[in-house]
């Protein structure tokens, strides 16, 4: 195996055409070089150097890798600095992938913030709702997943996601616990409740539903399920405004993430606390070796702290 250290000695032996000039310009001594040099030929396994007399030129061998040494040290050097830069948060790539209504509310402040702190360090943002977003992190096609997961009334997980072991092979940062809220037109029996007031699932057991999500409308039967009844399903749609339309409109009642509630203006519409509460818990996932990775730590501590404004 050739050594960089090795290349580096060859290079200054042909400039300078002598062990004692290389290690004066190597800062090192005449024996040192000699060694070196020594080491390079058992590596290459053909001699690289004609030694006569106080002379030495480059063998054939010497002079083709002499030639090649260039590029491999510049190479060596460029990725050296990259690295570096990597590192020290001066430059690097996150790929970040997020369920919409946390795209809408953590990751623009977390984004800022990491931009001001670290300008040189780029962040590519895709919208996938999980299960999709983990599979995308396992597979490796992105960096940082944002992801969510039920409770159900009683407070333990929703059965689709409660397994033990779910995400025993991925590092999950806790984020926030995001409650449901029900959502009902404003001039609707239920809306003179009032923000100190809660409404039971069950209140809205004849009501048009408009669902969400895939997985937020398996939730939602789910709650509503355990309360006694199925809801009726008029509408359904993964745009949370889209939602809030067709509620304001007077189509229906949906339950929906306060998260997401954060991010629309509920025209026409009116959120009331929902009982028994039904939460979901929001993190950010990554794989154990790219949590060491600067920039994806740093992505990480900036979501934590856009989800701490939040709470």
């Amino acid at each position: 195996m050739i050594e960089a250290r090795h290349l580096r000695v060859l290079r200054a032996v042909a400039a300078t055409g002598s062990f004692s000039a290389a290690g004066r310009e190597l800062g090192c001594t005449q024996p040192a070089v000699s060694q070196q040099m020594k080491a390079l030929e058992a590596s290459v396994g053909t001699p690289l150097l004609i030694r006569s007399g106080r002379e030495m030129r480059l063998t054939q061998a010497g002079e083709a890798l002499v030639r090649h040494a260039a590029g491999i040290l510049s190479g060596l050097t460029a990725a050296e600095e990259e690295v570096a830069a990597i590192a020290g948060l001066r430059a690097g790539r996150v790929r970040l992938v997020s369920f919409p209504s946390g795209s809408s509310t953590l990751v623009p402040t977390a984004l800022a913030a990491l931009r001001a702190a670290h300008p040189g360090t780029r962040v590519s943002l895709e919208e996938a709702e999980p299960p999709k977003s983990v599979e995308l992190l396992r597979e490796g096609d992105c960096d940082i997943a944002l992801a969510f997961r039920y409770e159900r009334a009683t407070g333990t997980r929703d059965a689709e996601q409660a397994g033990e072991g779910e995400w025993d092979d991925l590092v999950v940062r806790p984020l926030l616990t995001d409650r449901l809220v029900a959502l009902v037109p404003e001039r609707h029996r239920l809306a003179r409740t009032g923000p100190s007031g809660s409404v039971a699932i069950g209140d809205l057991a004849g009501e048009p539903w408009i669902a969400g999500c895939p997985r937020c409308r398996g939730q939602l039967v789910q709650v509503c399920e355990s309360a006694g009844f199925t809801p009726r399903i008029d509408f359904a749609t993964d745009d949370y405004p889209a939602v809030v339309g067709l509620v304001g409109a007077g189509l229906g009642v949906a339950v929906l993430p306060q998260l997401a509630i954060e991010s629309v203006r509920p025209r026409g519409a009116r959120a009331v606390t929902l009982e028994p509460a039904v939460r979901r818990e929001i993190v950010a996932l990554t794989l154990p070796d790219l949590a060491q990775v600067p920039a994806v730590s740093a992505t990480l501590e900036q979501l934590g702290q856009a989800a701490a404004r939040l709470g």
